[in-house]
């Protein structure tokens, strides 16, 4: 017997690049799922709503509360246009939000997009929330794709996602899914380019130009963080607090900048992905299209770093998102403690009907 479900899941990413819509059909068949791609879309987001969701961070309550509504009525309007542009039948919507504040430590996440907004918008069932549950059991609340990875993606044994923030997944030798943030990432180097006037470092063509500052190198690679063990995960505070004092005072030129910091992310991945004895590593994430990023991965690591079509590149964690939404719809497990830490499962998400 054969299950099938169509979902759009909807990703929007610390880098504020804008909203990323994956529309697939999610197959089960003998127990094994597969997925049919059938539309995607990033609709990038106009200045005054960068403006809105960077400012977030430093709003109060009710502000957040008042955006928070918004910004899902925006949602709506955002996956009307896109169902319309493809003429999609979807039974399911399963949104990410935007991450305001990710406090795991303190039992706190925030992804606003208020999933009630959406389904008024559109007419159909929305899932949403996806962290807070694993948050309120103990766990990190991140990163949630691997859940997806285990049951989408076990062609490759190893998975890396390069977004605002870098994360890694593998089974270890008992077959549980383990996961954790490894990095700061494109948020850091798009704000680097930022400084330059350009949007991001194409091709990682400014990075290849500078020097590494190995006094810079150094510091970065001695954060805490790093000696952590796993579940951790990351977000813009830590960035924030621990990153940026480092570059500012390092009085760098961007091109040197982004030379070490680029450094600094393969190393980590390297370090992340160092004994499992796996042959290929999937890359995904706006940072697989960074070319010199990439080599410097394969320089720093013993695996075959494989950067598949652009669709599933650039798309993935949009993908990831609506199949979450679709086991949540089935009442299936799709978030594992043995990733975030926390004490059990969840089926996590919080349904909203039209």
């Amino acid at each position: 017997m054969e299950e099938r479900l169509t979902t759009i899941g909807l990703m929007s990413g610390t880098s504020l690049d804008g909203v990323d819509l994956a529309c697939c059909a999610f197959i089960r068949k003998s127990g094994v799922w597969s997925y049919e791609g059938l539309a995607y879309r990033c609709i990038p987001y106009p200045e005054s709503w960068k403006a809105k969701l960077h400012r977030a961070f430093h709003q109060d309550l009710n502000t957040l509360k008042l955006l928070d509504k918004e910004y899902g009525e925006y949602l709506g309007t955002l996956i009307l246009q896109f169902i319309q542009e493809f003429q999609l039948t979807p039974d399911l919507i399963a949104s990410h939000g935007h991450t305001v504040f990710h406090k795991p430590q303190e039992s706190f996440t925030l992804q606003i997009g208020d999933g009630q907004a959406i389904a008024r918008a559109t007419g159909i069932p929305v899932v949403n929330d996806f962290r807070f549950e694993d948050v309120s059991k103990g766990g990190q609340g991140a990163p949630l794709v691997p859940a997806g990875d285990k049951l989408l993606f076990a062609a490759y044994p190893v998975c890396l996602n390069i977004g605002g923030i870098a994360n890694v997944s593998f089974d270890d030798s008992n077959g549980n899914r383990i996961a954790f943030d490894v990095c700061a990432a494109n948020q850091v180097l798009d704000a680097i380019a930022g400084r330059m006037g350009y949007a991001y470092d194409e091709n990682g063509a400014i990075a290849r130009s500078g020097t590494i500052s190995d006094d810079l190198l150094r510091q970065l690679n001695q954060l805490d963080f790093y000696r952590q063990d796993a579940p951790k995960s990351l977000g813009r505070e830590w960035v924030e607090e621990c990153i940026w004092p480092l570059l500012r005072e390092s009085n760098l030129v961007p091109a040197d900048l982004l030379r070490t910091f680029t450094e600094h992310i393969a190393i980590q991945i390297g370090k992340a992905v160092h004994g499992i004895t796996s042959s290929s590593m999937l890359l995904t994430g706006g940072g697989a299209h960074n070319h010199f990023l990439a080599d410097r991965i394969r320089a720093n690591c013993h695996h075959r770093v494989v950067v598949p079509e652009k669709n599933l590149v650039d798309f993935k964690e949009a993908l990831v998102f609506g199949f979450l939404g679709m086991l949540r719809w089935k009442d299936e497990i799709n978030v594992y403690s043995s990733v975030t830490g926390a004490s059990s499962d969840s089926c996590a998400g919080r349904i909203h009907l039209p």
